[in-house]
């Protein structure tokens, strides 16, 4: 007896491929140019398909292919009628979450010709259409040479010459066997199907029809052939021979039955053993993926759409029906199997259905014509993908060759390197391996296609509005997980191995090809959905009702600053909130960046204190450059900071305040606290770097004009700037604690001095500053944890002028800004005359000295403060004249309205001197006005942030 084709060459081999039908029957291919239309518009147009012979046909052609003839009896010879039936469920559940998604995307609108390339590049945009258009071709390619080969090992195994000594049992076993001769068989055979794809697609188009006649007739014999043939005994394979059993050899005979009840309990359950063909114990997992591959091939009426007479109506019902009939066929050839063939017949003989037929020749017959149909189809359509790639200019001029067609548009130089692609896979003859990668390409694409309709269902674009309404996003997720899962179970490593290289494609097509009008889904929905806010939040339309703080805090050690962390969470008000730290260091002399083993714990933080802040870390040479790259480029779009918030500049010690009730698992880097990053109490910064002409004493890092600089560059850059000082052991719910004893007045006040202590001769309280101020107050009262708070405003009055009129008129504005707070008046009489009495001692001194003088105390080094005081005497500035007498008086003044002690104070903050040789001076008389009045906030504002309209 003649050896039976083993199922090695078909075993993980796909279907005939849904992409078959990218040829229409004329020679058309999926053309926008219109250069190329006008070239069709001279050849003969065929008529429109109807959903019968459009739909179908192929899809029936691509889904049974050899699977009928040689996958039914290891299915249930291996799992049992119970398990096989289970599987084709699930497998079908797989293959319809992804028919769903395809009638979806085919009745939303007009759909040209391309099929499965068309459908994912138009949806999700040319880098998903690109890579896995090419993904698709060099499976068509691969599944070519895969069907040529296993054609030809299938005429060996009928015609072939037997080997070793074997004596010929019929006269027509003539043809010669071995490698080369195999090779010399497949170059004739994808020869051969180049010539026809040359010539036209119209030739296979016709011969669609024919494969389609034969393989039905074929069907209905085995169906026949149940019924007709009589039960008898067939001589098995002598591969399935070699195969040990447990008892030793195997048996060389197995029996045809008929149907009997003993033969169907026979074949109930699952009996797993060796395939006799690769010589592998099957399990559950290998049987599902070999059967699975059997049930691909849905897409083929869709590749047809260019040629339908109504894609919307045929492709859904067309699809839908071919793969309800092929299922009931698979099913019901199953059962049939499982009550006439006992187990020993369908595990060691795949292709038993050729015995039991009424004429054994019929299933010989149907095995090569659809084979050979896979083939020209498998080259037809990988030709028409690379034309359409071509065509896209995805790949600038690699491809501009395939670009080429003859008069009747039939690409022939796609079909030449096509073809050409082909012969060298063929050279290679691992089948496996191919039908592996085959396998796994066109799940890929299959999942594209559920993403392509997932990302059109959750972007809720008006234009997607399909006809076809039986599908929601579940099955969109349903058919992805079942085609991962899938592609995983054939091969986790060359699963693995496609998906890196359809991304690696998708990123050289982002950065390579040229922008295309198709529209963009290729990104991930929540960064689609956050990109297209960001993009309409913009700068040009801020309006002042709508400002908030957006906030970018300076923290070197977290540890340190808990109450100063949580504070500013509290004003933010809804905005953006960055918790910004520079560390110092070169990353020329570093090995690699260092910033990057402490995100985690910066992130952790955020977690453990529950707040809503994003954390921006930079490496820089000093803290000025440091905060002036986060000032640059913290945030993204309109969320951009506004406001600076540094601590103060003075010499209280960091203390860990985190780890006093801390109950979570956060913590920073194990280092002790003093080698820990220092907070921005910045007199306990060491030395490691410095401004050459600033003064840095006792090791710090920081002197007092590089911090003022600080201040200085970030007015510039027209941020707000805020100061705090002593929130170093600052406890929220401490500070809160009193309010809870009395809900309607309250013992927690947040004191607010609206008016520049530093300029006793102004007392506007109305400019940008003082606004911005309020503003921040009434945000802090805003917060629910501190509505219970009571805001304190003082009013400094001098002797001479009305306190009822200045107190109605602030009471007038606060009522207009919608700000509740006490207004209470401070006589400031003798703090002023401190402040006057000091300048006019300095007017003295400047109308007694000479320049000669001054010179001559410059040249013998007496007293260089008072040489700077002179210096900045000559500029109009009563900022520079003021004495640590006023200054100790006003801080004085401060503390003795704070009955009760506020929780908080708000202090106007005085723009920088434009002399930087006044900036410790400036830094000097900010720490003795604001020295002991407990947690402080020194505000300075830029910008206008409050009006009185709706």
């Amino acid at each position: 007896m003649t050896e039976r084709t083993p199922l090695l060459h078909y075993r993980l081999s796909t279907s005939v491929n849904e992409s078959e039908q990218w040829a229409s029957p004329s020679g058309q291919v999926p053309e926008e140019h219109p250069v190329t239309r006008r070239r069709f518009s001279h050849s003969s147009q065929p008529k429109k398909l109807s959903t019968f012979f459009g739909v179908v046909i192929p899809t029936l052609l691509s889904m049974f292919s050899v699977v009928v003839f040689l996958r039914i009896g290891f299915l249930v010879g291996q799992s049992g009628l119970y398990q096989g039936i289970a599987m084709f469920i699930v497998a079908y559940f797989i293959i319809c979450m992804t028919v769903l998604s395809v009638c979806a995307i085919s009745t939303n609108g007009a759909l040209d010709a391309g099929g499965a390339y068309y459908m994912i590049s138009r949806a999700l945009g040319p880098e998903f259409g690109g890579s896995i258009g090419i993904m698709f071709f060099l499976a068509n390619v691969c599944a070519c040479a895969l069907y040529v080969l296993g054609l030809v090992e299938a005429v060996i195994a009928t015609f072939g010459v037997p080997q070793d000594g074997a004596l010929a049992t019929s006269s027509y076993q003539v043809l010669q066997s071995g490698y080369w001769w195999s090779m010399l068989y497949a170059t004739v055979i994808a020869l051969l199907c180049m010539l026809v794809c040359m010539v036209g697609a119209h030739i296979y188009a016709k011969a669609t029809f024919l494969t389609f006649l034969v393989v039905m007739f074929v069907l209905g014999t085995i169906f026949i052939s149940f019924f007709a043939v009589h039960p008898h005994t067939i001589v098995l394979p002598s591969s399935a021979d070699s195969i040990p059993t447990v008892n030793g050899t195997g048996p060389t005979t197995a029996n045809f039955t008929g149907f009997k009840l003993d033969t169907l309990l026979g074949n109930l359950w699952a009996d797993y053993t060796v395939d006799y063909t690769t010589g592998n114990l099957m399990t559950f997992a290998t049987v599902f993926a070999v059967m699975f591959n059997g049930c691909t091939g849905i897409m083929a009426g869709s590749n047809m759409s260019g040629d339908l007479k109504n894609p919307s109506y045929s492709i859904p019902r067309g699809t839908i029906t071919a793969v309800i009939f092929t299922f009931i066929i698979y099913n019901l050839i199953s059962l049939l199997v499982a009550c006439s063939c006992d187990r020993v017949l369908l595990q060691k003989d795949y292709s038993f259905l050729r015995d039991i037929n009424i004429w054994n020749p019929f299933v010989t017959i149907g095995v090569y014509s659809s084979t050979l149909s896979a083939a020209m189809s498998n080259l037809i359509g990988a030709s028409r993908i690379l034309y359409a790639l071509a065509r896209d200019d995805l790949f600038g001029k690699v491809l501009s060759p395939a670009k080429k067609t003859s008069r009747s548009g039939n690409p022939w130089v796609s079909v030449l390197i096509s073809w050409f692609l082909v012969q060298l896979v063929l050279f290679s003859g691992k089948l496996n391996t191919i039908a592996s990668i085959v396998t796994i390409f066109f799940l890929l694409v299959y999942a594209a296609v559920d993403l392509a309709c997932l990302a059109l269902e959750w972007a809720s674009a008006p234009n997607f509005r399909p006809t076809f309404r039986y599908f929601t996003w579940h099955t969109c997720v349903f058919g992805i997980v079942g085609c991962a899962v899938m592609m995983f179970l054939i091969n986790s490593i060359y699963a693995s191995a496609s998906i890196a290289f359809m991304l690696l494609l998708l990123l050289l097509i982002h950065y390579l090809s040229p922008t295309s009008s198709w529209g963009y889904i290729s990104q991930a929905l929540i960064f689609h959905q956050v990109r297209k806010y960001l993009l309409m939040l913009d700068v040009r339309k801020d309006h002042v009702k709508f400002w908030r703080p957006q906030v970018l805090l300076m923290v070197s050690n977290p540890r340190s600053s808990v109450g100063l962390i949580t504070f500013i969470n509290d004003i933010k008000k809804s905005g953006l909130y960055v918790l910004g730290h520079v560390q110092l260091g070169d990353l020329n002399t570093l090995p690699s960046d260092p910033l990057q083993s402490q995100y985690a714990s910066w992130l952790s933080l955020v977690d453990h204190l529950n707040i809503k802040a994003f954390v921006n870390l930079t490496l820089a040479d000093s803290v000025r450059h440091g905060i002036q790259h986060l000032l640059f480029i913290s945030g993204l779009g309109g969320m951009r900071p506004n406001t600076l918030v540094l601590g103060f500049y003075d010499d209280s010690l960091p203390k860990d305040s985190l780890s006093k009730n801390q109950s979570t698992d956060f913590s920073c880097p194990s280092q002790d606290l003093e080698q820990r990053p220092k907070p921005f109490h910045f007199a306990s910064l060491r030395c490691s770097s410095r401004d050459a002409n600033d003064d840095v004493h006792d090791g710090k890092v920081l002197g007092p004009r590089e911090y003022v600089a600080i201040i200085a560059d970030a007015m510039k850059m027209s941020k707000n700037v805020v100061l705090a000082r002593y929130f170093n052991s600052f406890d929220r719910a401490q500070a809160l604690s009193a309010a809870s004893f009395s809900p309607g007045n309250g013992f927690v006040y947040v004191d607010v001095w609206p008016v520049n202590l530093l300029r006793p001769d102004s007392t506007n309280y109305v400019d940008t500053c003082s606004l911005f101020l309020l503003q921040l107050a009434c945000i802090l009262n805003m917060v629910r944890a501190w509505r219970k708070a009571t805001l304190r405003l003082f009013l400094c009055v001098e002797e001479g002028r009305s306190v009822r009129g200045l107190e109605e008129k602030l009471g007038q504005l606060l009522k207009e800004l919608r700000i509740k707070a006490q207004i209470y008046p401070v006589a400031w009489d003798q703090q002023v005359a401190l402040h006057w009495q000091r300048q006019g001692e300095w007017d003295k001194r400047q109308s007694s000295h000479s320049p000669d003088t001054i010179k001559e105390e410059k040249k013998l080094g007496k007293d260089e403060e008072e040489n700077e005081d002179d210096y900045a005497n000559s500029f109009p500035s009563n900022t520079t004249r003021l004495s640590d007498d006023y200054l100790s008086a006003v801080n004085q003044l401060i503390l003795d309205q704070a009955r009760p002690p506020p929780a908080v104070r708000f202090l106007y903050l005085p723009h920088p001197p434009a002399d930087t040789r006044r900036y410790k001076s400036y830094l000097h008389q900010l720490e003795l006005l604001t020295h002991g009045l407990g947690p402080t906030l020194l505000i300075h504002g830029v910008t206008p942030v409050i009006t009185t309209d709706i």
